[in-house]
């Protein structure tokens, strides 16, 4: 029979399954009443990575704004010490639009470069009522926003702007090699634009 070090050295070796990125949609195949039914059984729980990945679902397939705004409340009101980064704390129209121009983009080989983007607030402007900033760091990208918003090699844009960080879109472009990255940035930036988003960054 084993000892308690033995079964305590064999839970230390096994390894925990990667959870799945919000652009993988581990959930695309689920109809929406299921969908709703694994959301409140994540609520329950108070398992707000679950319930995150089901909000995200039905964001990508344009649930009314109302709905998706409804249960980000909900979320964040009963989970959200367990809410992942990746999700917005507020409901933007065109996320599903970035996330599909974002997944075009891919990462060859390995550095030390991230790809970040920034939620920005022009309720001010006839494009509001939303931007977006496009930006590469050898920060995590929440370290660089934080920058931006403390003035520390700051864009004006975030600075005076900066809502968040979407985290989501960009997952699969961290750890990306120097130059890439820049090329990467430039290119984000520029096909965002094309979609008619106000791009600010990118250079």
């Amino acid at each position: 029979m084993a000892s308690e070090q033995e079964k305590g050295r064999g839970r230390r070796g096994t390894r925990r399954k990667a959870a799945p990125l919000p652009g993988e949609r581990p959930w695309r195949e689920s109809d929406r009443e299921e969908l709703l039914a694994r959301f409140s059984a994540a609520l329950e729980e108070r398992d707000g990575s679950a319930a995150a990945h089901v909000v995200h679902e039905l964001w990508m397939r344009n649930e009314p704004p109302t709905n998706i705004e409804r249960m980000l409340g909900i979320l964040w009101r009963a989970a959200s010490e367990s809410v992942p980064e990746w999700l917005p704390m507020r409901y933007v129209e065109w996320l599903p639009l970035v996330y599909e121009v974002a997944g075009q983009f891919a990462r060859c080989g390995r550095g030390k470069s991230n790809l970040y983007l920034g939620l920005l607030d022009y309720e001010d402007s006839a494009h509001g009522p939303f931007g977006v900033y496009v930006g590469a760091t050898q920060y995590t990208p929440a370290a660089r926003f934080d920058q931006h918003k403390s003035g520390i090699r700051a864009a004006g844009s975030v600075l005076k702007r900066g809502l968040e960080v979407l985290t989501g879109p960009v997952l699969h472009l961290q750890r990306v090699p120097r130059a890439q990255a820049a090329e990467i940035e430039e290119g984000l930036a520029e096909a965002l634009r094309a979609e008619g988003l106000l791009v600010q960054g990118g250079h």
